[in-house]
Formats: structure tokens, C-alpha cells, sequence
């Protein structure tokens, strides 16, 4: 402090009264001078502070961790062999660091494999040379790459000419497979299996135990040597080793008798070993043996405990069991669980014994009883449960185990009496011990038992049944009062009414069941109320099942609602079974909606599946008094009419629906019909004619031209036919009969002519090219025909039947290639077509057909052809039960296919019953088939016009070859 106040005095006296200067900023005025110009920047790379002047870092243990022996384990205790001590981890850090020098990684142009300086630090410098070399490798790669490619294309084109694929130097034989034939295809035998019978199935080697009875037999026989000894030629000929010889080297003594092995005495010793083992468990007091040595291994297997647990886990069991039992001994489950344990692992006796204890702390238990009765033998369950009702005298499940124990009716209904005596309110009791009683006996006690048990419905409805009529009326009654709440009880009074003959009560009271349910604040579940219609209609009280269906089924819906509702619910009730409640359900539909023609139809459809002809003609009766305008239930009425041989009430019914729908074209063609089937010809024709005059339609001039033409009047048909066409110029079909009437006649140009009009008029119509070109075809004309067919597919592109067409015309003409081909091409225009891929199938070869068939079905699962092909493809395979079901399905998806039932009927025919083939036939005039290719060239052939569907079916199957 002086120094500082002299050195300021003395600057003060000369400077001669001057400001004081600061004593730092001389120094602070040389530090700024020069500023380092590194100060505030980032380091450069690799700098390490200190390392210039040598103060460099230096490191303790506390960062490497403590000093391990090479032989100490690591810290890992699941590490892998070879990695277990620090030595081993050490070894394998030095090996990684390492890099491989080995010559065997040196390579003359590209030097070491790795990298020699992969160890030191990748900087900045290094990845711009990296790039660098990459850019100049890419440039100079692009300069040589032409070249390169071609000359590793002539490398490649060289060696498959020195050394061909497999499939090359086969390519000749596989086109000389072309001219293969196919009985030459079919002689080809089956590759076998080349190696013998014991190398194709073989065997384990069997091991069969020597008997006793080959030792001792070979025993007694003496030994035979397969080598010679030295005693022979030591004592020469006489001197034989064997007993009985002259020198022989054995004492008489010594000489090892023959039968001295015997293994019947070995069996003996055994035995006697057994019998001493079993003799260890006998008892010592008495002397008498504890165990039957006979059962004695039959015992051990019923010892072997059953459980599938580990042992340990049943003692960490069976120890906190006993832990429970200890803590809370007044828990009756802990017993019943340590019971349960023991009896699983095969200790039945402690089983019984912990529950008995058990019954003795918990006493007021039930489970605990019935499991300790569960658990002990007969006499001693019987005692247990004698115990158990002195604890619980209300318990009802010890009463009925108590009766199930005894074997004798009569003890169980003394227990069963004993316990309602006791328990008298209990309606399981009752209902067992009525079960066991005469019906008597059983009437007396439920009349005992509704007194103790007033609302149990099931035994007021059981002492009903069991009354006579008067008293069930009675006893039902009494039921009402106390119960209620309950709907059984009023529709077993309806179906006790209706039973009786009362039926004009059974709508009563359902009614009155209704309100009071509904007083009583009970919902009326709608569901609930069909499903016991549908009981009682299955237990033949049909007046009470129709009186429950008006009472509820519009109960709960909204009024636009309730015709499709109603359908569903006829629906379900068919499904069911309950014809009664569906039938139930139309009436009242129709009564709400009278005027409705598709419930009407609905209605007529289900008489005609499941009533009688009566019911249905009665049902058209009053359906075309409400929907006069209904063509459709006209026409099924007279045709109902006319299946029953009614023909004049079938004109009459048709006469009717003249009146009500004047100039129906459905009509008049339905009484035309009538006519010409029954042979009314010139009837049939008269009423053409009219109808042709008062209501001509295209299909009325078509049924007009064909009635001529099956007659045989080929030139009224003809003049028909054109005057037709001045009307109707774009109807095919009377382009197509006018061209099958020329061709009938043998005029094949004209019939040409009248095709090739018809197609300028109706070029969308298939069946019209199909006939040109089939025309052609059958003239000789296969270009024409082939020319028709491209121009049909150019017209109507994606038409399967075209493509079909064009794909038989070629295999017919014996080009199998080209229709190949075409095949290929048509599915590929039209890959869902089921016509398509089912002749597809039967394009291919016999061993290629069972894939395309998989094929097919994986695009056109539920198409009918396909199954129709897959049924045929099995029975060409003379799969017979497989080939029926897909048969089966086929007419089942569709039953409209004709060709179906067709090559169904003659399978049959082939491989069925007669029962079957009836079956088959039954089934197909109930379901009326109009369509498929085979079936209609028949059912639409002139000459089979009359035939019914029973006689077309069997003219097609006779007609069905089997080529597949």
C-alpha cells in the first residue's frame, strides 16, 4: 500500500496537478498489440492440446478398470466357448485388429484383398480421393464396355455351342414328338420302380429272443468245432478229446456233462427269487403275507401316478397347499385343492384322509361333503353323506348325491321323500322324485308338489299332462293365477283345447294370453312367440301354432316393413320345418296385402314345393280373383290343371284370364300350346291365327311358323315365315327357322341367303353365325366357314360361344395345333368363360388334364360347364363316388343345364341302380331343364316336338358318347 501511494505521489509532483493514469494500462495496451490470429477458430484436424510440449494425457485405473489374469472369467456368464476368460477375449480383439497378409490373399493386380490402410483414420482427404478413383474407374469402364459386352457375348455363344442345355440337345426328339400317334402314346409303359421288392419296402430287422428249449437241445447234442484242435493232433486218431475216449486228457471226474446247462432250472431260480422278494413284504406280527403275488405287477401299474406334471411343481404344490390349510383352516377350496392333488398324483388314501379333515373344519361346507362322498368307496360315501345331511339338513345337492349312491328304486325314493320332507320347496327334488314314480303315484305328488312349489311352470304344465281333460283345464287355470307372467302355460291350455276338438277356443285364448301377458307388464318377445309356433307345429297342434302366428307377427314392426319381414320370416319357418307357421304367415300377408302379386307368387311357389295340388289350385283360386292383371298365376292355375289331366277346366281357366287380360301375348300362347299338345291342331291354329290378328308379337308369328313346320306344312311354314319378316325384320329366330326350313328342304343356297340376311339385320345374334358356319362346314366349305367365324369374333368381340366355335371347327378338321392355339388365345380374351376352360380340359392330354382342370376351377369355381367337366374328368378315371358328387354339385348350381342331367342320367346308366337312374330322371322333369348345347339340338328338333322332358333326357344320354 505505501509503495503504490509513493509511486502516485511521485508521479502527482511531477506531473504538476495532471489526472492520475491507471497502473494496468501500460500492460493491457501491449497485450492488444499483436493478436494471434488462430484465436477463436476450430481446431485443425487431428490436433491434440499439449502434445507439442510434450504434455500429454495420462491414464489411471480408475479408466481401464482393474488388472485381470489372462485366466480370469469375463463378466459375461452365458458367453460362447472360446470367448469364456479375458485371454480368450483379449486373442480375439488382436486377431481382428490384424489384417491378413497371407499370400494366399494377394492378388498380382489388385494387390491385398483388404485394404493395408484399413486400421488408420478415414478422413475428408481420403473420401475425396475415394471419389475421385471412382469417377475415373466409371469413365474408363464406359469407354470398353461395347467392346466388352460383345466379346462376352461370343465367350457365352461359344461354350453353349461346345457345351448345349439339356433342353437343346433334346429339341430334335421334341419335335418328333409330333408325329407320335396316340396308340403309340398310350403303349408307353409306366416307369417303375427299378429296385427289388426288399429295397422298395423295407423292413425293420427283427430280433426274435432265443428260447431256453434251443440252448438245452444243443447242449444235449454235444459241441461241434469249427477249427482243428491241438489235442488231435497231439494225441492222434484214438486220443479224442471227447468223454468216452481212451486217453482222454480229462479226469472221469472233470468230464462237463451234457445236460449239466440246464435253462429250465435257471427259470426256476428266478421264480424262487421273485417269491423271496415278495416274502420281504410280509407281514411280521401275524406271519401272513399283505400282498397277492399273483396281482402283485398288475397293482404296480395302478401305482404308476397318471398326472403329466413335474415333481417339483406338485411338491411346490402340494407345499403351499398345506401353507393354506394352515393359515385359514376354515377355507373349504384349500381342502378340496390338496384332495384333488393328492388324487392326481395316485395318493387316493391321503386324498380321502386330508378331506375328511377337511369335512371336520369345514362342516357347514357343501362342496367339501359332496367332494369327501366323491372321493370314498361305496358303503363309506353312503356314511359320509348320512354325516353331511345331519350338518346340512337343507342342502340340496347332498340329497341327490345321497340318492345317486344307492343302486335300489326303492331306497332312492325313500331318500327322495326323506328330503322333501326337509327341503319341500325345492323343484329339483320334486322333479327327480316324480321322474322315478308311476304316473299315479307321479299325478299325487306334482298335485302335492304345485302346492309346495306354486311357480314352477314345468310342474303345473307335468300335472296337466298328467290330468284328464277337465282337471288340466282346471289345474291350468289354478297355474294362470299363480303365474301370471308365463306364455307356456296359456299355449298348453290352446293345445290342450285343440286336442280336445275345441278349436274356435284356441284363438281365444291366445288372445286373452296376449292382454294378460301385457296387463302383467310382460314384453311380448316377437322371436320367442314364432319359435313356439314352430314347436307346436311340430308337435301337431296346427290350430294353436296358426292362432300364435296372427296373434304376433305384426307385433313390433313398422308397417313399411312388414311385407319383407313377413317373407323372411315364412322363409325361416320353411327352413325350419314348420310348413304349419309358414303357411300361417302367407294367409295372413295375403289378407294385409290382397292385392300384392309377389306375395301371391311367394305363396303359390311354396304350395307347389310343399302342399298338395288342392291347396295350390284353391290358393290360384282366390290369387286371380285379387290380381286379375297376374298373367303368371293364371297360366300356373291352368297348368296345375292341366298336369292333373283336367284339360277342359284348364281352357276354362285360360278363357278367364282372356277375359281379364284381353290381348296378353303369354296367354294366348299358353292356350296354344295347350291345344297342340293335347292334338288339337286346328284348334291351336285357330287361336294363332286370332292372335296373330288382335295381338301380333314377334313371338306369336315364331309359334305360328313352327306349328307348321313340326305338322309337316313346310310351305305354309314358309309363307308365314316371310310374311313374319316384312314385320319383324330384327328377330333372329325367324331368320334362323327360315334358313333350317331351307336347309330341311335341301335348297342350301337359299338357306345361305337367309343367314346372310339375317346377320346384316341381327348381327349380334351368335346362334346365326354358329348355323352359317356350321353350314359351310358341312358343304365342305372349312375357309368359308373359318372366314365367318373371324368376322363373327371381329363383330362381337370377348364371345366365348364364337371362340368355342372356331376351337371345335379346327379340332374337327384334324388340326389339333391350330385349335391349341386358338384355345390359348380365346382364354386369354375371355379368362372367366366356363364353356371355354371346360373344353380346354378335354383339349389337353390325359396326364395334363387333371392340372387345366384346377386351373379352370381356380377362375370359374361355380360355373356349371367346369363342374360338368371336372365330374367327367373323374369318370373317365373311373373314380365312380367322386364323379357322382361333382355330378351332384353341377346340378345343383344349376339345375337349367340340360346337358347336366344328360351325361348325369347316363353315368347312371353306366355305373348306377336302377334306383338311381330313377332318382336322376325324378329329378330332372321336376326341374325342367331348357338350356345346354347337347340338350337343345333335341328338345328343339322337329321331329321330338311332342316328347316330354323324361323322354328328351333319355334320347340325349343315349346320344352321349363316351370319347373323353
Amino acid at each position: 500500500v505505501a509503495l503504490v501511494k509513493a509511486a502516485s505521489g511521485g508521479t502527482g509532483g511531477s506531473a504538476g496537478g495532471a489526472p492520475a493514469m491507471p497502473l494496468a494500462s501500460p500492460l493491457m495496451g501491449g497485450l492488444n498489440k499483436k493478436k494471434k490470429p488462430f484465436l477463436g477458430m476450430a481446431a485443425p484436424l487431428g490436433y491434440v492440446p499439449g502434445l507439442g510440449r510434450g504434455a500429454t494425457g495420462f491414464t489411471t485405473r480408475s479408466d481401464i478398470g482393474p488388472a485381470r489374469d489372462a485366466n480370469d472369467p469375463v463378466d459375461d456368464r452365458h458367453a460362447p466357448p472360446g470367448k469364456r476368460t479375458v485371454g480368450d477375449q483379449m486373442k480375439k480383439n488382436q486377431e481382428e485388429d490384424e489384417e491378413d497378409l497371407n499370400d494366399t490373399n494377394y492378388d498380382e493386380f489388385n494387390g491385398y484383398a483388404g485394404s493395408l490402410f484399413s486400421s488408420g483414420p478415414y478422413e475428408k482427404d481420403d473420401e475425396e480421393a475415394d471419389a475421385i478413383y471412382a469417377a475415373l474407374d466409371k469413365r474408363m469402364d464406359e469407354r470398353r464396355k461395347e467392346r466388352r459386352e460383345l466379346r462376352e457375348k461370343e465367350e457365352i455363344e461359344k461354350y453353349r455351342m461346345e457345351r448345349p442345355k439339356i433342353q437343346q440337345q433334346f429339341s430334335d426328339l421334341k419335335r418328333k414328338l409330333a408325329e407320335v400317334t396316340e396308340d403309340e402314346w398310350l403303349s408307353i409303359p409306366e416307369v417303375g420302380d427299378a429296385r427289388n421288392k426288399r429295397q422298395r419296402n423295407p423292413r425293420h430287422e427283427k430280433l426274435t429272443p432265443v428260447p431256453d428249449s434251443f440252448f438245452a437241445k444243443h447242449l444235449q447234442t454235444g459241441e461241434n468245432h469249427t477249427s482243428v484242435d491241438p489235442l488231435q493232433g497231439q494225441f492222434a486218431g484214438l486220443a479224442t478229446p471227447f468223454p468216452g475216449g481212451l486217453n482222454t486228457p480229462y479226469p472221469g471226474g472233470m468230464t462237463p456233462e451234457a445236460g449239466e446247462l440246464d435253462m429250465r432250472k435257471i427259470g426256476q431260480a428266478r421264480n424262487t427269487l421273485m417269491d423271496m422278494r415278495l416274502s420281504q413284504v410280509s407281514d411280521s406280527v401275524s406271519g401272513q403275507t399283505v400282498v397277492d403275488p399273483k396281482g402283485y405287477l398288475t397293482d404296480l401299474n395302478s401305482m404308476i401316478p397318471t398326472h403329466g406334471g413335474d415333481i417339483s411343481d406338485i411338491k411346490k404344490a402340494r407345499l403351499l397347499l398345506k401353507s393354506v390349510r394352515e393359515t385359514n383352516p376354515h377355507h373349504p377350496p384349500a381342502w378340496i385343492a390338496s384332495a384333488r392333488l393328492e388324487e392326481v398324483t395316485g395318493k387316493l388314501q391321503v386324498a380321502r384322509n386330508l378331506i375328511m379333515k377337511g369335512t371336520e373344519m369345514c362342516p357347514k361346507s357343501e362342496d367339501v361333503w359332496l367332494e369327501a362322498a366323491r372321493l370314498q368307496p361305496g358303503d363309506t360315501a353312503k356314511a359320509v353323506v348320512a354325516q353331511a345331511v345331519r350338518h346340512l339338513p337343507q342342502s340340496v345337492r347332498i340329497y341327490i348325491r345321497a340318492a345317486e349312491l344307492e343302486t335300489d328304486i326303492r331306497a332312492k325314493k325313500r331318500v327322495l321323500r326323506k328330503a322333501l320332507e326337509n327341503v319341500s320347496k325345492s323343484v329339483r327334488l320334486w322333479k327327480i322324485a316324480v321322474e322315478l314314480e308311476e304316473p299315479e303315484d307321479a299325478r299325487i305328488m306334482l298335485s302335492r308338489a304345485v302346492e309346495c312349489c306354486p311357480t314352477s311352470v314345468e310342474l303345473w304344465l307335468a300335472l296337466a299332462r298328467l290330468e284328464t281333460y277337465e282337471n288340466a283345464r282346471r289345474v291350468l287355470n289354478k297355474a294362470r293365477e299363480n303365474i301370471p307372467t308365463d306364455r307356456h302355460i296359456w299355449i298348453t291350455a290352446a293345445k290342450l283345447e285343440e286336442a280336445n276338438g275345441n278349436t274356435q277356443m284356441v284363438e281365444k285364448i291366445i288372445d286373452r294370453a296376449i292382454t294378460s301377458l301385457r296387463a302383467n307388464g310382460v314384453e311380448i318377445n316377437r322371436e320367442q312367440w314364432i319359435q313356439d309356433a314352430e314347436e307346436c307345429d311340430k308337435a301337431g297342434s296346427v290350430a294353436t301354432c296358426q292362432a300364435v302366428i296372427r296373434a304376433v307377427i305384426g307385433i313390433g314392426i313398422e308397417e313399411e316393413d312388414c311385407k319383407h319381414t313377413w317373407m323372411e320370416d315364412a322363409d325361416s319357418c320353411v327352413a325350419h320345418g314348420a310348413l304349419e307357421c309358414a303357411r300361417a304367415i302367407y294367409a295372413h300377408a295375403l289378407q294385409v296385402f290382397p292385392s300384392k302379386k309377389s306375395v301371391w307368387l311367394r305363396a303359390a311357389y311354396f304350395e307347389k314345393n310343399h302342399g298338395t295340388r288342392e291347396s295350390l289350385e284353391a290358393l290360384l283360386q282366390r290369387a286371380v280373383a285379387h290380381c286379375p292383371k297376374a298373367e303368371v298365376l293364371w297360366l300356373m292355375g291352368a297348368k296345375s290343371k292341366w298336369l292333373a289331366g283336367d284339360v277342359p277346366a284348364a281352357r276354362s281357366i285360360l278363357a278367364l284370364a282372356f277375359q281379364a287380360n284381353p290381348n296378353s301375348e303369354e296367354i294366348w300362347l299358353a292356350a296354344v300350346k295347350l291345344e297342340s299338345e293335347n292334338n288339337e291342331y286346328e284348334r291351336a291354329r285357330r287361336l294363332l291365327a286370332k292372335a296373330r290378328s288382335s295381338a301380333p308379337t314377334a313371338r306369336v308369328f315364331m309359334k305360328s311358323v313352327r306349328l307348321e313346320w313340326v305338322l309337316g306344312n313346310i310351305d305354309a311354314a314358309h309363307e308365314l315365315c316371310t310374311e313374319a319378316l316384312k314385320h319383324y325384320e330384327d328377330f333372329p329366330k325367324l331368320w334362323m327357322m327360315r334358313g333350317q326350313i331351307e336347309e330341311q328342304s335341301e335348297n342350301i343356297d337359299k338357306a345361305r341367303e337367309a343367314y346372310n340376311q339375317g346377320l346384316k339385320k341381327c348381327p349380334h345374334s351368335m346362334s346365326l353365325w354358329l348355323l352359317l358356319s356350321r353350314l359351310e362346314e358341312r358343304v365342305g366349305q372349312l375357309t368359308r366357314a373359318r372366314a365367318i367365324l373371324e368376322k363373327a369374333r371381329l363383330k362381337n368381340p370377348q364371345t366365348p360361344e364364337i371362340w368355342l366355335e372356331s376351337v371345335r371347327l379346327e379340332y374337327r378338321a384334324g388340326l389339333k395345333n391350330i385349335s391349341n392355339t386358338l384355345m390359348a388365345k380365346a382364354l386369354q380374351e375371355c379368362p372367366n368363360s366356363g364353356i371355354l376352360w371346360a373344353e380346354a380340359v378335354f383339349l389337353e392330354a390325359r396326364p395334363q388334364r387333371k392340372t387345366k382342370s384346377v386351373d379352370a376351377l381356380k377362375k370359374c369355381e361355380h360355373d356349371p360347364h367346369v363342374l360338368l367337366a371336372v365330374a367327367k374328368l373323374f369318370w373317365s378315371e373311373r373314380k365312380i363316388t367322386k364323379a357322382r358328387e361333382w355330378f351332384l354339385r353341377t346340378v345343383k348350381i344349376e339345375p337349367d343345364l340340360g346337358d347336366a342331367w344328360a351325361f348325369f342320367y347316363k353315368f347312371e346308366l353306366q355305373h348306377g341302380t336302377e334306383e338311381q337312374q330313377q332318382e336322376v330322371k325324378k329329378r330332372c322333369e321336376n326341374a325342367e331343364p331348357r338350356h345346354g348345347e347337347l340338350w337343345c339340338a333335341e328338345s328343339k328338333h322337329v321331329l321330338n316336338w311332342q316328347k316330354n322332358i323324361g323322354e328328351i333326357l333319355v334320347l340325349v344320354a343315349s346320344k352321349i358318347k363316351n370319347t373323353f
